[in-house]
């Protein structure tokens, strides 16, 4: 259940996301990764306390090591509010506004969302492609927000069943572990 997406925006989330990286062969794609779940999960950052921001560590327990990146870091005073400057926007508060008014995330996305149309789940995939490249800005913030979703470590909502790494053959994590010689060599 999404947190702060709609679940109909949720659904476009996913639905673009698979159109953004799409599942070809052995990769399950954008949607099957939880790329929209990763997405609601960095716009409603700050709606658990600590915020989902930095993941904790040194270890994720995959490799060996006490699990402890599900346990997440508290933020200094100005992490928070560059982050939620980011996420949020400036909202006319004069400490978000030091250079000038923001936009943040959630709004980009309520408008990209709606841009898209309430009939974008209904689209076939070309029509789909076409209204994405109609919004380029949201299509580009959409699929850097994609990228990370897939790729970026699950704790942070994506990548789910670690399948994305699996997929581009990354072992993922392996503190404390690391890389044997062997498995470094050749690689500058």
């Amino acid at each position: 259940m999404p947190v702060w997406l709609t679940e109909h925006e949720h659904a476009v989330v996913a639905a673009a996301a698979d159109r953004l990286i799409p599942p070809y062969e052995e990769h399950p794609g954008g949607a099957a990764l939880g790329v929209a779940d990763y997405i609601d999960g960095l716009l409603s950052a700050f709606e658990v306390d600590p915020p989902r921001i930095w993941a904790g560590g040194p270890f994720s327990g995959r490799a060996g090591g006490e699990s402890s990146f599900d346990q997440f870091i508290e933020l200094s005073a100005l992490e928070e509010l560059a982050w939620r400057t980011r996420i949020e926007g400036s909202k006319g508060m004069v400490e978000r506004e030091r250079n000038g008014a923001i936009i943040g995330w959630q709004q980009q996305y309520r408008e990209g969302i709606a841009e898209l149309g309430r009939d974008f789940l209904d689209l076939a995939p070309e029509e789909q492609d076409a209204r994405l490249q109609q919004h380029r800005e949201f299509k580009r913030l959409l699929y850097v927000h994609a990228c990370e979703g897939a790729y970026a470590a699950p704790e942070y909502g994506g990548n789910r069943g670690l399948t994305g790494w699996t997929a581009i053959q990354f072992d993922g994590d392996v503190q404390p572990r690391g890389y044997t010689d062997e498995e470094v060599a050749g690689r500058a």
